[in-house]
């Protein structure tokens, strides 16, 4: 990839037909999970009456969802009390909709914006705020699933399964990073 540059305006990059399907691939699992999970809300008729969605109360099973979706009210984990509880699944049956409409507006930026073969990515102010949020929810995905920590080494043994992965979750930072330089220009 050829780092993010300003430019008149924009902000452009350039990706080879490798590095754009690497990209396209994880933003399009996210966005699957992602529509996944908003189909798993409830359908109920003052919803479609007021429109007031409602997404579903109970926090994700799959660990790098969770990672996507955390919960909008900290429990105490040594002692969560019934109205903790009540209150994390209120606000997460309100606001996981909106967070997931957003998440999925943003994948989709991406997928429009990056060709299938890779090229020049010329990206608005908007269409790079988007590009950012996207990139990081693959990084958190990514990193979830790789098991990610503070003290883990920027390469792993041979023999590690994530060794690849890992430098994938790499470049997806320097990436990231060169976008954020070029929009602070």
């Amino acid at each position: 990839m050829r780092g993010w540059r300003r430019e008149r305006g924009t902000v452009r990059g350039g990706f080879e037909q490798q590095e754009a399907a690497v990209v396209r691939g994880l933003v399009r699992q996210i966005d699957e999970m992602l529509r996944a999970r908003s189909d798993e809300a409830p359908r109920d008729e003052l919803a479609e009456l007021t429109g007031i969605r409602t997404g579903p109360s109970e926090s994700p099973d799959d660990p790098v969802l969770g990672r996507l979706l955390p919960e909008f009210h900290r429990l105490d984990p040594d002692n969560p009390t019934r109205e903790d509880l009540d209150s994390a699944a209120a606000l997460r049956s309100l606001h996981e909709p909106a967070v997931l409409d957003a998440k999925i507006g943003v994948a989709a930026v991406v997928l429009e914006t990056l060709p299938p073969d890779g090229g020049e990515v010329r990206l608005d102010e908007e269409q790079a705020a988007a590009w950012l949020s996207a990139l990081n929810d693959v990084r958190l995905a990514l990193g979830t699933a790789l098991d990610v920590t503070d003290d883990m080494p920027d390469e792993l043994p041979e023999d590690d399964p994530r060794s690849p992965h890992l430098s994938v979750y790499h470049w997806l930072t320097w990436v990231q990073e060169s976008l954020v330089q070029a929009l602070t220009e």
